[in-house]
């Protein structure tokens, strides 16, 4: 994952979630955190091809949290699209004043999708830490980790990220050979990230088993 620095960054490719098993009528945010994996810093190992510590992270960043534009909608709103995040902006700026979440390169980070309930939201904030409570449920997924750096390590990468990116039209040689990866990606005309699903409990079906408690107890997770 790229990012630079001052601007920001769009996150690419976009992550994007399809949430089922909400109560229709209840009011709900949807918002991102990205949080370190480990404590390490990590440097590309080029005749190797793999990632390698190469100390001690840095001093950890202030807390930033992406709240989906469309919030604050109701359950129904939410199980009806698929919901994308392809305006939250990364940068390395840390005295970023854009709302840009702020990340160290070379670093290894994990995005986490948070549904938020109205009534558990009064402390919901772009520079405060997630609100915790039964009204709150936080989904993460060991696939989408990715180390942060500000030039791509592999040339294949840049020019398949040039393709496929919306936001790099500008960059695109339509005269020149595709060769490598992404000749393997031409199948993939319309190419998009795959869409994952958050699977709540039915609230009926919670509000009858367990007397009107909460409707964020997981049934499970599929992809």
């Amino acid at each position: 994952m790229v990012q630079r620095e001052c601007a920001g960054n769009v996150m690419f490719p976009a992550m994007r979630v399809k949430i089922v098993g909400l109560d229709p009528h209840q009011q709900y945010y949807i918002a991102m955190d990205i949080v370190p994996v480990d404590n390490k810093r990590y440097r590309y190992v080029y005749h190797s091809s793999k990632w390698m510590v190469a100390g001690n992270a840095d001093s950890p960043v202030p807390p930033r949290v992406y709240i989906h534009p469309d919030s604050l909608a109701s359950g129904d709103t939410w199980m009806r699209q698929v919901v994308s995040f392809d305006k939250l902006k990364l940068t390395n700026n840390e005295l970023d004043d854009q709302g840009h979440i702020i990340l160290h390169s070379m670093h290894k980070y994990q995005p986490r999708v948070h549904v938020i309930r109205k009534d558990f939201s009064s402390e919901l904030s772009p520079t405060k830490p997630i609100p915790s409570g039964d009204g709150v449920k936080t989904f993460s997924f060991p696939e989408t980790v990715f180390t942060t750096v500000t030039a791509y390590q592999n040339q294949q990468i840049t020019r398949l990220k040039i393709d496929r990116n919306p936001f790099a039209k500008g960059f695109r040689d339509s005269g020149r050979n595709r060769t490598g990866l992404e000749a393997i990606m031409e199948t993939y005309a319309f190419w998009r990230p795959p869409v994952r699903t958050l699977t709540f409990e039915d609230f009926t079906n919670m509000q009858k088993q367990q007397g009107g408690s909460s409707p964020f107890a997981p049934r499970g997770l599929s992809g």
